[in-house]
């Protein structure tokens, strides 16, 4: 489903990759319809990713809006993940400039005005700015998310030549969640010689979602992906993202085996000592990130139980990687 298209081909495309996620696609395509940015240049390119009827009439509810930009519908079956559905999407234009977002962000008025003002001559990229309310006594999971505003590049927020585009193949699908996919292609064209900038006046909000109880679990199983985008741009990783392997993580899951194997031996005083180590390192762990979030009973004890559970969550997952893709340890 795809408006006329209009006398003029459109100067970018901005692809929304979505997943059963009709209300946030609805709010997001009332913003990015409401640009200042004349509706004749640009086209809104719309990846499902579970192609459901309830999204296609979201996206055609738009579409009938009187000046609205062209926007297209786009079911994708052959992947799995945000990474295949931008590819989808980019893929599906001519337009030379590609602007990317998310399903869940609120874009301002003037978001692709502004980006394309700093897509200048020679400039390949531009990251712009994500902006992620939180309340003042946020929770641990708040503050952790409320850190993407100081993302280099996020696909929440870009815009790319298509032509770069082309030249470095567009997102590595193994990216199967919203996950390093992102600093997977800024690592590809910086590797490339590509010219990457910043648009601080190119903003999109992204409000906060609810989260299930104890998400930070469940987030867990992305660590797989760093160890896929260490095996790819090894230098840029440890310069950009982590400078060396998770020692604190390691050491605990170091303790909690010589308590386990401590145990089995019968060396009971070998698995106190070790007990106590773990405990120690456990609660700094603890205290470090319950300390600039909210105090409350409930918070107190999610924070308490993710915290026992992080580390050896997250040194499993690394493993997964490691094994799956074959790379070292990030």
């Amino acid at each position: 489903m795809r408006q006329a298209t209009p006398p003029s081909s459109p100067v970018v495309a901005v692809v929304v990759p979505t997943y059963r996620r009709a209300d946030l696609l609805d709010r997001c395509l009332g913003a990015l319809c409401a640009q200042t940015l004349p509706s004749s240049q640009y086209e809104i390119i719309v990846c499902d990713d579970g192609p459901d009827e309830v999204m296609r009439e979201t996206v055609l509810r738009h579409a009938r809006r009187p000046g609205a930009p062209a926007l297209a519908y786009l079911p994708v079956t052959a992947t799995q993940g945000p990474a295949g559905a931008r590819n989808a999407g980019w893929r599906a234009t001519q337009a030379p400039i590609i602007a990317f977002t998310d399903d869940d962000t609120v874009p301002r008025p003037d978001w692709l005005a502004a980006g394309l003002a700093a897509m200048r001559p020679g400039v390949d990229a531009v990251a712009g700015a994500i902006v992620m309310p939180i309340p003042p006594n946020p929770s641990d999971y708040e503050l952790d998310a409320s850190h993407l505003q100081e993302a280099e590049f996020a696909t929440a927020n870009c815009l790319v030549r298509r032509a770069a585009l082309d030249a470095v193949g567009g997102f590595d699908t193994r990216y199967g969640m919203a996950w390093r996919e992102d600093s997977d292609l800024q690592f590809a064209l910086l590797e490339g010689g590509y010219d990457i900038e910043r648009a601080p006046a190119a903003i999109v909000e992204h409000p906060l979602r609810p989260a299930p109880y104890a998400v930070a679990l469940r987030a867990q199983r992305k660590v797989r992906y760093d160890t896929l985008l260490y095996k790819k741009y090894p230098r840029l990783y440890r310069e950009r993202i982590r400078r060396g392997p998770p020692w604190h993580y390691l050491s605990i899951c170091a303790l909690l085996a010589v308590v386990v194997l401590a145990l089995a031996a019968g060396q009971r005083g070998l698995a106190v000592a070790a007990g106590l180590g773990w405990l120690v390192l456990t609660a700094r762990f603890f205290l470090r990130r319950i300390r600039p979030t909210r105090k409350d009973l409930p918070h107190l004890v999610e924070t308490l139980i993710t915290s026992i559970a992080i580390p050896p969550l997250s040194i499993y997952w690394r493993i997964v990687g490691s094994l799956a893709y074959r790379a070292g340890f990030p």
